[in-house]
């Protein structure tokens, strides 16, 4: 087993709060953009839900698409807000994104 770091800890066990019943594969590369260098200074739990969102956003909705379609950023990101509510639903997240926050980091 290797040895984690206290930042480690922390990412696990907010990932483990928000979602419970995220596939695997998602929970890894979830873990590593939360443990990026420029998330760093977030608190660990803030930085799990912005990787979180972004994780989803890319690998789950077609935001990528409307991105190459030409949709702005913020258009793009309104029309994908419930197809990631949906997938963290599904997960049985503790938390929705709100389409009206701004707390919604790529």
């Amino acid at each position: 087993m290797t040895a984690r770091t206290g930042r480690q800890r922390a990412i696990a066990k907010a990932l483990t709060a928000l979602l419970p019943l995220a596939p695997l594969a998602d929970i890894e590369a979830i873990r590593a953009q939360a443990g990026a260098r420029h998330m760093r200074d977030l608190p660990p739990a803030i930085a799990v839900w912005l990787a979180t969102v972004s994780h989803v956003r890319h690998a789950h909705t077609d935001y990528d698409a409307l991105l190459d379609d030409g949709y702005d950023r913020d258009a793009a990101r309104f029309f994908v807000v419930d197809d990631i509510n949906r997938v963290l639903t599904a997960w049985r997240a503790t938390r929705l994104l709100d389409p009206d926050a701004d707390d919604d980091g790529d």
